[in-house]
């Protein structure tokens, strides 16, 4: 399996960002890191190695992107204004350089959005604020209103919601969705959740499922017993989902 090593200093967010690309051809797979993990993480893991023949047979070609968010959501003693700031800046990123390095290094023009936890979030997140430029989308374990403590994990904005944060969570943009271009695009793109039963965000994936469905917008929601936040599921996940 080929595997390169990127790195660059990246205008949008003006610091060096790392990168590890699997595989040559195929659909193209943006993998998000999950909570202020790394880049390299998913290769640690084995979720890599459970992609292998997909990778190697020229199905898929994988994107580690590394992550910011310990600068930006996670960076809890900035005011949440500056929070999200950051992340919008890393939004940039993604679509203005990483997004055209991966369409100048394979032209396939199907993408896909994919996560684990936080990095569930991200791909969610990203390919529901963008539509058009993705096809598919896997949330696995992910959370997808970081505005609402769930079990032991924080309101990670304090009570502060502005536009900017409402509109980077989809359990409070998608509910509110009038616009029949925007829903039709969301309609075109295929979204597959995945959460355990004994997970802290199930009742929020059940959620984002329910109103996805209610807007007329396929999703697939897969919830697996037990708990499932956890890397030996997630090797299973990506095998099944992507």
């Amino acid at each position: 399996m080929r595997r390169e090593y990127h790195e660059w200093e990246s205008p949008a967010l003006g610091r060096p960002m790392q990168m590890l690309v699997f595989g040559e051809t195929g659909a193209r797979v943006l993998l998000f890191p999950t909570r202020k993990a790394r880049f390299y993480d998913y290769e640690n893991w084995g979720v890599i190695e459970a992609l292998q023949a997909k990778v190697e047979s020229g199905f898929l070609q994988l994107y580690c992107v590394d992550s910011i968010d310990a600068e930006s959501l996670y960076s809890l003693d900035k005011p949440p204004v500056e929070r999200i700031q950051r992340h919008l800046q890393y939004e940039q990123y993604i679509l203005d350089e990483v997004l055209p390095m991966s369409e100048a290094t394979n032209p396939n023009a199907f993408l896909i959005a994919a996560g684990c936890s936080m990095g569930a979030f991200h791909a969610v997140n990203l390919s529901f604020r963008h539509p058009n430029r993705f096809g598919k989308v896997v949330g696995m374990s992910g959370r997808y209103d970081l505005t609402q403590a769930m079990a032991s994990f924080p309101d990670l904005f304090q009570g502060y919601v502005d536009e900017n944060v409402y509109l980077n969570t989809p359990n409070r943009f998608i509910p509110n969705l009038e616009d029949d271009s925007y829903l039709a695009q969301l309609r075109n793109l295929e979204i597959t959740l995945a959460i355990g039963t004994e997970d802290a965000f199930l009742q929020d994936n059940l959620f984002l499922n329910q109103q996805l469905q209610q807007k007329g917008v396929d999703s697939q929601l897969h919830v697996w017993e037990g708990e499932a936040h956890n890397p030996v599921a997630w090797r299973h996940m990506v095998d099944l989902y992507l």
